[in-house]
């Protein structure tokens, strides 16, 4: 099974067009120049993906990778 890592790099690079490469756990999502509009995308593919519940205001622009899988890990505990 695919670690949250792995699926959240397999969202930014297949619909955000991010580069694996430049997917690390310190990069924020304007690091991998996701827009706002882009960042409430992502926050509803994550939330589909991981069947959680994720608030487009929990996902900004200095929200780092590593902040995406703790927000995720935690939203699945809660389940």
């Amino acid at each position: 099974m695919p670690s949250v890592l792995d699926r959240i790099t397999e969202i930014l690079v297949d619909r955000f067009g991010v580069e694996p490469q430049e997917v690390t756990e310190d990069a924020t999502m304007r690091d991998l120049d996701l827009d706002s509009l882009a960042m409430v995308e992502f926050a509803l593919v994550a939330a589909g993906e991981f069947q959680v519940q994720i608030d487009d205001e929990e996902v900004g622009p200095d929200s780092t990778v590593k902040d995406l899988i703790a927000l995720v890990d935690s939203k699945k505990a809660l389940r």
